[in-house]
Formats: structure tokens, C-alpha cells, sequence
């Protein structure tokens, strides 16, 4: 693997991923996604993208069906190894493939990297729902399963379809976009409640006062929502959370929940050693 370039330190001395290029998030994304969101098409196009959407959906249902219980961690694609937050990225993978569960990312680099790298390396199953991008669209290399999906609703479906529980790491648009959303899931009780850890105190820190002093205040959430999320610093302490609720709150068996059947050609599960689990983080 390429060594990413060094990161630059900010004003409070934590460092800072190198500035990205120019033209970052300025080219055109996929054509036929753009022009979904264009508007009202002729007839026959919408029904050939229904179709579309509906086959990716079935695409995405057949190569996560039986990956076991998943939790999703979203993060930054822009830290690079060097980087303490890639650090706290693996940690919480290893973490959380010993206490039984699969790691699942947006299969990305970065940070999402971080975490399939943690858990592949712990021996543990990793696997990524990759999105088609004009940058940031590669798979990383410690995945065990993968799929690229064309719209972004459809692949943030199977990041919440699968998973008991979510950890934020650091990160831009993007995972405050999935992490809004799962909580959004939970207030409206679309999902249960499941855990939502934010690791990363310092960086987290000032949503939350957001969150507390203005949208608390102004009532547009109510108090008990912003208890949704539980932020920490500790990889081990958010393994524990995930796993007690999984286990106590949800009464989670670890495994799949049906049987394949040969007959529709179902992919078994990734085939990797999952060492013993022996309490949270091992």
C-alpha cells in the first residue's frame, strides 16, 4: 500500500490530513445517478432505473444476507495511516470482531480502511459497501466481501440493514450524513435503538454543544435525544456499550438466521477464522 502524505497540524496541535486536491469533489458523478435526480424522464426511463435500483437492491441483499451481525463504522476516507485517528480506527475493528460481530464500512479508504484493517487483521469478518465516486471510489484492501453500489441510498440501506450498532469516527459530510440519519431512524423508531458511539471526545465535542445548547434549546429535539449518542475516547468502553446492548437489550445470537439454499445460488458467508471472543475487546 502506498504511504498517504503527511498530515499538516492545526492551531490545537492535533494533526490535520494534507489539504486534498483542487478539484476535489468537483468533478460529475455517475451520469445516470445525475440524471435520476434531474427531474421528472420519459416513461420508459424511469421503469429501466426502477429496475436498475431494484437489481442493485437484490445485488446488495445476496452478498450481505449471511455475513453475520454487522457493525457499521463510518469515518473520513482523508486520514492516512499516520494519522491517530487511523490508529483509533483499527483498535475499534480488532475490538469489535472479538467480541463476535462483523465489521462494516463504506469500504473506502481512510478511516473506513482503519477499521476493515483492525478487523481483518484480528482475524475477524470485514466487509465494505463501496460507492461508485469520481474520487474516494476504490475498495480498500483488508476486505473480505465488497459491494459497489451506483446510488447512495441504496448503499446506505445495507450500512443500517445489517448493523446492531454504529460508531462515527472522524469525518466530513459524508458521516455526518450517515450519522444523522441513523439517529433520525431512531427518533422516528424506524430502527431500534441501537448504540451510537462517537469516537474522537475532542472532534465531537462541539456537535454535541450544538446539538445541546441550540437545537435542546430551541425545542426542534428533545432532550433525551441527544442521549442516543454515547462519545468517548476508548475503543474498549464502546465495544463494551455495543456488546451489552446487543446481548441484554436485543438477546443477539451470533449467526446467521436462516440457511443458504444451493438451489438459488446464495454466497456462503466469508470464509475467515474468528478468534474466541473473550469479553469486549478480547
Amino acid at each position: 500500500m502506498k504511504p498517504s502524505p503527511p498530515s499538516t497540524a492545526g492551531p490545537d496541535g492535533v494533526p490535520r490530513p494534507s489539504p486534498p486536491s483542487a478539484d476535489w469533489g468537483k468533478r460529475p458523478g455517475a451520469p445516470d445517478e445525475a440524471r435520476f435526480l434531474q427531474g421528472p424522464q420519459s416513461r420508459r426511463a424511469e421503469l429501466a432505473r426502477a429496475l436498475r435500483i431494484f437489481f442493485e437492491l437484490m445485488r446488495g441483499f445476496r452478498a450481505l444476507h449471511f455475513v453475520g451481525p454487522c457493525v457499521t463504522v463510518f469515518g473520513s476516507a482523508r486520514f492516512g495511516v499516520e494519522h491517530p485517528y487511523y490508529a483509533l480506527g483499527k483498535e475499534v475493528g480488532a475490538r469489535l470482531v472479538r467480541a463476535g460481530f462483523t465489521v462494516m464500512t463504506g469500504g473506502g479508504p481512510g478511516l473506513m480502511e482503519a477499521a476493515n484493517r483492525g478487523a481483518w487483521e484480528a482475524g475477524g469478518r470485514s466487509v465494505g459497501a463501496n460507492i461508485e465516486l469520481p474520487q474516494e471510489q476504490r475498495p480498500n484492501e483488508y476486505l473480505h466481501r465488497f459491494v459497489t453500489f451506483r446510488y447512495f441510498f441504496v448503499r446506505k440501506m445495507m450500512l443500517v440493514k445489517y448493523s446492531y450498532a454504529f460508531v462515527a469516527l472522524p469525518g466530513g459530510f459524508g458521516t455526518l450524513d450517515e450519522l444523522f440519519e441513523v439517529a433520525t431512524l431512531v427518533q422516528t423508531e424506524k430502527i431500534k435503538r441501537f448504540p451510537i458511539v462517537l469516537l474522537g471526545t475532542a472532534f465531537w465535542r462541539p456537535l454535541l454543544a450544538f446539538l445541546e445548547d441550540r437545537l435542546v434549546a430551541e425545542g426542534t429535539i428533545d432532550p433525551a435525544d441527544v442521549e442516543y449518542f454515547l462519545v468517548t475516547d476508548s475503543p474498549a468502553a464502546a465495544v463494551a456499550r455495543i456488546r451489552d446492548v446487543a446481548l441484554r437489550e436485543f438477546a443477539l445470537t451470533y449467526g446467521p438466521q436462516v440457511r443458504r439454499r444451493r438451489l438459488l445460488r446464495e454466497p456462503a458467508p466469508p470464509a475467515v477464522a474468528r478468534p474466541p471472543a473473550s469479553g469486549p475487546g478480547g
